[in-house]
């Protein structure tokens, strides 16, 4: 079990790091990349959650799938490649000042509500049917409308690409 923790500890870490990286670069690929990471170790953590359907599901969809839509469409609008001061607001302080605030609130939150819990020693385990089953089933709508709203954005990257 510590290796376990020890494990979750260094996974952890490299996707916050990650997560930094991608909201603070300035370079759109290289943040879409950081991206890709932060969604590696989403998957890695899955993975010793022993919950290797959602992992393999994280890595097919959002790491194949998503990032490829990702990537396409910031090659089809043609989006700056690089620094751009001219972006960068005069607010960024205000900004920042905010997203520590918000997550501060996050923080004290989730201690307030689940600091003295411990997580159940036997609980139960869901097999990968019963996961498509409910996906398949019960979540059958969101499923498909995600389906629809990517597809809505290729086809509006496609649009704002072409040539008239």
């Amino acid at each position: 079990m510590i290796a376990q923790n020890i494990a979750f500890g260094l996974i952890a870490a490299a996707t916050v790091l990650a997560a930094l990286g991608m909201v603070t670069t300035r370079n759109i690929v290289h943040a879409a990349l950081f991206l890709v990471a932060v969604l590696g170790g989403l998957a890695a953590n899955y993975i010793l959650l022993a919950a290797e359907f959602i992992a393999t599901t994280q890595v097919l969809v959002y790491i194949g799938a998503v990032m490829v839509l990702f990537l396409f469409g910031i090659m089809l609008t043609r989006a700056p490649i690089g620094r751009m001061p001219q972006m960068t607001g005069a607010t960024w302080p205000v900004a920042a000042l905010s997203a520590l605030a918000l997550g501060g609130v996050t923080v004290y939150a989730l201690i307030d509500r689940f600091g003295t819990d411990s997580l159940a020693q036997d609980s139960q385990v869901f097999r990968t049917a019963d996961v498509s089953d409910s996906v398949f089933s019960q979540y059958i709508i969101p499923f498909e409308a995600i389906s629809v709203l990517l597809l809505a954005a290729l086809i509006g990257a496609v649009v704002l690409a072409r040539r008239d």
